[in-house]
């Protein structure tokens, strides 16, 4: 798939990732330029399991997926050209070393104008896809899955601060975390 990307991508222009989760708070690669952003037809939501980051086989936790529907506020990120030879396979290797995502080029509204951006996107037919979770399942994920990087909710937590300080409001994250505070 990273090969697709490349030949999509073309490689006379700057590539521009489009980040909706953690890497918004930790990009990983060196930028540009970051823009605000909003992409139509695809929503930000903690619909996908999480074996190794934030979670184990035994006690999955939970990350963030990009799914059909609604739509979602996000920075894009621009990387220059002749950088990218250096960047892709580095974010290739954090956002899909099991395949999990769908790497899609969605367009990104901006300030300054439309850019394509490249986003990992979550099929709803992926068998990471949770599906429907009932609010006792969040309460458990948030209170007992931990993986490499810590727990689904330090994850969740350290994703709604940075969309507030950047004055992006994303009122079901807010609405999920309330509900495992209680």
């Amino acid at each position: 798939m990273l090969e697709v990307v490349r030949r999509e991508w073309g490689g006379k222009s700057d590539l521009w990732i489009f980040g909706y989760a953690s890497l918004i708070w930790r990009p990983e690669f060196e930028f540009a330029e970051k823009r605000f952003s909003t992409i139509y037809g695809y929503h930000r939501a903690l619909k996908m399991w999480s074996r190794v980051n934030r979670g184990t086989p035994e006690c999955p936790g939970l990350v963030f997926g990009l799914l059909h529907g609604g739509s979602c506020k996000g920075v894009a990120f621009r990387i220059p050209r002749e950088r990218v030879a250096a960047a892709l396979p580095a974010l290739w290797d954090r956002e899909m070393p099991n395949g999990v995502y769908d790497p899609k080029w969605l367009r990104c509204q901006t300030e300054m104008g439309v850019v394509r951006a490249l986003a990992f996107t979550l099929s709803k037919r992926s068998p990471n896809h949770t599906g429907v979770l009932s609010e006792e399942a969040y309460r458990q994920i948030f209170s007992d899955s931990c993986g490499r990087y810590g727990t689904t909710r330090e994850y969740a937590q350290l994703t709604y601060d940075k969309l507030r300080e950047l004055g992006i409001h994303d009122h079901a994250l807010g609405k999920l975390l309330a509900l495992v505070r209680r």
